[in-house]
């Protein structure tokens, strides 16, 4: 479980300053990494609330749980429900919250979830396996106008639609490689250092299939209202769309606060090189200033 790196993790844990006895919320508890940290550093009498919609991660966080036993609360639940599963649990006025927004590196790899265009599985990407709809259905169903808005709205793909054209005429598409060939009939094959010409394809398909963004806009306006004042929300995002609403929403909400990054913070050098996947993470930082 914790062979997966938290992205981020030294400059988060600087912006939200867990101290000993803390209580915090790691909205999208993953794979663990954040979750473990804040647990370490509020020991030995702090607390964190995880959610989490995908059951493999807590029956994962199950190890983390025997180790931490009541300080750590592990629930099932989209973080959009932050306010009301906090409320239930005793989470209500707590120091720091923090959403890793990305898709884990546990799901990215599992081929049986089909978030990866890397490694062949079924075209699934839903985080919660209770949910009807998958990405099979959208590419072998909607229609060809419905795919390319899709790609085009929420995956920024400027050829939306040769590569919707293209996905309609592969099917059926039964597995993730059939999308990702559908798309290079468009784009051609990867090139070595470039971005692979499905990334935006799976990217799109992913965010519908989860609401990804609906989600983020809905936790973003609930989430402040758990913090006490003077207390922390961290969100880490991995492209542009959900980048635009965290800063937005943290400059526009209702709530009395102020954004304490005022620009985005990256990843350096070290931790690029090690971990991949921190290329493209991006953390703000807003800190509620006074009861509201």
């Amino acid at each position: 479980m914790y062979g997966h790196r938290a992205v981020l993790l030294n400059e988060t844990l600087s912006y939200l300053d867990p101290q000993p006895g803390g209580r915090f919320i790691d909205a999208t508890f993953g794979a663990g990494g954040h979750t473990q940290a804040l647990l370490e550093r509020t020991a030995p009498t702090g607390s964190v609330l995880a959610l989490d919609l995908d059951d493999a991660a807590l029956e994962a966080g199950l190890e983390l749980k025997r180790a931490c036993g009541d300080r750590l609360t592990l629930v099932k639940a989209n973080f959009r429900d932050i306010f009301p599963v906090a409320q239930e649990h005793g989470f209500a006025d707590v120091d720091g919250i923090l959403a890793d927004v990305g898709v884990s590196s546990m799901l990215l790899d599992d081929r049986e979830r089909g978030f990866s265009f890397m490694r062949e599985g079924v075209l699934d990407m839903r985080m919660d396996r209770t949910q009807s709809l998958t990405a099979a259905e959208i590419v072998n169903m909607y229609g060809e106008k419905e795919i390319a808005n899709i790609l085009y709205e929420f995956g920024e793909e400027r050829r939306s639609r040769p590569i919707a054209r293209s996905i309609v005429r592969s099917r059926p598409l039964a597995s993730t490689a059939d999308l990702r060939r559908a798309v290079e009939r468009v784009l051609g094959s990867p090139r070595y250092g470039r971005i692979h010409p499905a990334t935006r394809t799976f990217q799109a398909l992913r965010i519908v299939v989860n609401d990804e963004l609906e989600n983020l806009k809905l936790f973003l306006s609930s989430a402040p209202r758990c913090l006490r004042t003077g207390g922390r929300l961290a969100v880490i995002s991995f492209h542009s769309l959900e980048d635009r609403i965290v800063k937005n929403a943290f400059r526009a909400s209702p709530v009395p606060g102020r954004p304490l990054t005022k620009k985005v913070v990256t990843a350096g050098d070290t931790e690029t090189s090690s971990n991949p996947r921190a290329r493209s993470a991006k953390l703000r930082v807003w800190e509620k200033s006074h009861v509201d």
